[in-house]
């Protein structure tokens, strides 16, 4: 990558960190342009060579947030688990533990809204998309498990994978319409979810 290319990128990542940071302080709605733009050190202008709405900022950050998640949960499939239960309830774990990182629960609401909303837009298109990856991930991970001797052999990995991320990702949704249910919470229920499916 080029030098202007690097430029480009850390200009974008500062945009996607400063709106992060805004959204999580004042909120989604409250948010305005012209102050992520002041956060980040650019213009209005240069904000909008690289996004055209405040939701197209939410979907960056997003992106973001799958993205590292997807890198991390790599080194699971890659590792020695104690069984299958186990080693499913670690990936959930990453996912989980990073969720929080650059989105609030309020984000990710407003994220799952502009995509039910608008099914049929870009934004709703990218999101489905990124759903599709950590699934593609969770349906990896029981093929490797299954490949090692941790699931019958006689298993369909990919209808396994699905569910187990349905329960992952339902979970997940509940958590952030729940004021009151904690991280720990979260995590303790899909644990009894997982054990379920994969004894």
């Amino acid at each position: 990558m080029g030098l202007r290319e690097r430029q480009k990128a850390s200009r974008k990542r500062a945009i996607v960190e400063a709106a992060s940071k805004l959204f999580k302080d004042v909120g989604y709605e409250a948010a305005r342009i012209d102050a992520i733009a002041e956060l980040a050190e650019v213009s209005v202008g240069t904000l909008y060579n690289y996004f055209r709405s405040k939701a197209d900022l939410l979907l960056a950050i997003v992106s973001l947030e799958v993205e590292e998640v997807l890198h991390q949960g790599q080194a699971v499939l890659e590792e020695e688990a104690r069984d299958a239960s186990d080693a499913v309830f670690r990936l959930a774990a990453i996912y989980y533990d990073h969720s929080l990182v650059y989105l609030t629960k309020e984000m990710w609401r407003t994220a799952m809204a502009l995509a039910i909303q608008h099914p049929d837009t870009p934004f709703s298109d990218r999101y489905r998309m990124l759903d599709a990856a950590l699934a593609q991930q969770v349906k990896d991970l029981c093929a490797a498990l299954r490949a090692r001797g941790y699931l019958s052999s006689k298993v369909d990995t990919d209808a396994l994978g699905d569910v187990l991320f349905l329960s992952i990702n339902g979970l997940f949704t509940a958590f952030t319409v729940s004021s009151e249910m904690s991280l720990d919470e979260l995590k303790d229920t899909v644990a009894v979810h997982i054990r379920a499916v994969c004894h």
